[in-house]
């Protein structure tokens, strides 16, 4: 966890905490110093610590504008480890302004993004993994992503990274020893105990990299893209995805002409699928812009289905898929886990083809018919064991620059173990351990940049 630091100069900030619209509850939330003396300037009454109470709401001229509810914390026994007091009124936008209005009028300054969280951060209430967290499960899009940013919100995620850096600790400082004292009779550079404890930490860090890379999965999921010729069926096969008539179908060819994208879950793999424009040489300017964004859309996806016509598999298919590989597949951003490309044969309820998984000229495929919804299941399993996803109890939610800082965790552990077994450099082994270190270190923030703190919480939502 973060180590606290001194907060007394800090302003005192101020934000509606609940979405914009209307509703029948809406909260202003005030951290700081000075948030006492603001409440009481806002508000009739103002309750004990940690009690409820009722109260008018006073605008800067000692207008009643509405009454509702008060919470009063005293840091550090708060969220943000800072004075905190929350009004709840009325969730109308109106009011909600002015109640806001009248707590800046009091001397509260505006938060920024995500001041709250990065305050409790700041104050040691919660470590970076965490703060992280908090947004993850505000905007999390399923069940499965929900119980996994709880998980890290509660910091399971944090203690099982803090485990890693205890076992690093224990092996820089066995290692550390062994290069201090080199007259004792022991070599433990060369007596294989540093190469069995580093084999440990790898393996440890190796099960924590593969559970943050499925916890990954159900933060950002998956993006798949369908491409094809135009008619093929790409936009039933997306409605049949979704489950809804979220793409025009019509027998004229070229009716998709920009992006259609739809977000769906698969037993809590989240995906973002997107229909495009046939793939074909077209005068018509709008069909051409359409095409251009279709190739775009397939250049940053993770997956690609190409959707073809159970009638023309052997027309010219080897000649299709290496036109589009070649001509955008090649620079598609994908990881280890992932795919880039499989042929998807939709139209088999006109011919005899069985639906399921198989093989075409060396290229997975899926069977199936977009009409009728034969082999559709078969195409969310692949999908699903694409992404190596495993819906797993114990899964946390994680981010890519966590997955990158395990990463960066193992190659310095792996150069490290290079260094000792080839040329028996406890130095550079020792060197190799402090970047490994520094590295888990970065995921929960006791090595951070003010740069990578402004990027985390400028994506939250003002008012958390």
């Amino acid at each position: 966890m973060a180590p606290a630091v001194t907060i007394l100069d800090r302003d005192t900030i101020a934000a509606i905490a609940t979405p914009v619209g209307r509703g029948g509850i809406g909260v202003v939330r005030i951290s700081g110093a000075r948030a006492m003396e603001i409440a009481n300037r806002v508000c009739s009454t103002v309750p004990e610590p940690r009690r409820v109470g009722i109260s008018d709401f006073r605008d800067h001229r000692g207008q009643v504008v509405d009454q509702g509810v008060v919470l009063r914390f005293v840091g550090p026994a708060s969220f943000t480890g800072e004075d905190v007091v929350e009004l709840q009124g009325h969730g109308g936008p109106v009011v909600m302004d002015l109640l806001l209005e009248s707590a800046l009028a009091a001397g509260a300054r505006l938060a920024n993004p995500g001041e709250f969280t990065q305050r409790a951060y700041l104050n040691g209430k919660i470590d970076l993994a965490q703060a992280e967290a908090v947004a993850d499960l505000i905007d999390a899009a399923s069940r499965s992503a929900v119980v996994g940013a709880s998980r890290s919100l509660r910091g399971e995620f944090s203690d099982r990274i803090g485990r890693l850096a205890a076992q690093l600790r224990e092996l820089r400082a066995f290692v550390e020893a062994a290069i201090d004292f080199p007259e004792e009779e022991v070599d433990f550079l060369a007596d294989g105990q540093v190469s069995a404890r580093l084999e440990d930490v790898v393996g440890a860090v190796q099960a924590v990299a593969d559970t943050a890379r499925q916890g990954v999965l159900l933060n950002d999921g998956m993006r798949v893209v369908l491409a094809g010729k135009p008619n093929v069926g790409k936009s039933s096969l997306l409605n049949k995805l979704t489950g809804d008539e979220r793409a025009i179908v019509t027998p004229q060819a070229g009716t998709t002409r920009d992006l259609v994208h739809a977000d769906i879950v698969i037993d809590g793999l989240p995906l973002t699928v997107t229909d495009t424009a046939g793939l074909r040489t077209s005068g018509d300017l709008v069909e051409r812009e359409g095409v251009r964004r279709a190739h775009g859309a397939i250049e940053d996806a993770d997956l690609v289905l190409l959707v073809v016509e159970a009638g023309e598999v052997a027309q010219g298919l080897v000649g299709r898929v290496q036109a589009l590989e070649a001509d955008v597949l090649g620079t598609t951003k994908t990881n280890d886990r992932l795919a880039r490309l499989t042929i998807v044969i939709n139209k088999i309820d006109l011919t005899e083809d069985e639906p399921g998984l198989t093989v075409l000229e060396g290229w997975q495929a899926v069977r199936l018919s977009a009409l009728t919804g034969a082999g559709v299941s078969s195409l969310r399993e692949h999908l699903k064991a694409l992404a190596g996803y495993r819906a797993e109890e114990g899964v946390f939610l994680a981010r890519r620059r966590h997955l990158d800082a395990l990463q960066r965790c193992l190659e310095a552990l792996a150069l490290g173990e290079r260094a000792l077994v080839e040329q028996g450099a406890g130095e550079l082994l020792a060197e190799d351990l402090r970047l490994a270190h520094d590295a888990l270190g970065e995921i929960v923030g006791r090595v951070s940049s003010d740069e990578l703190l402004g990027d985390i919480f400028g994506s939250f939502c003002i008012g958390k």
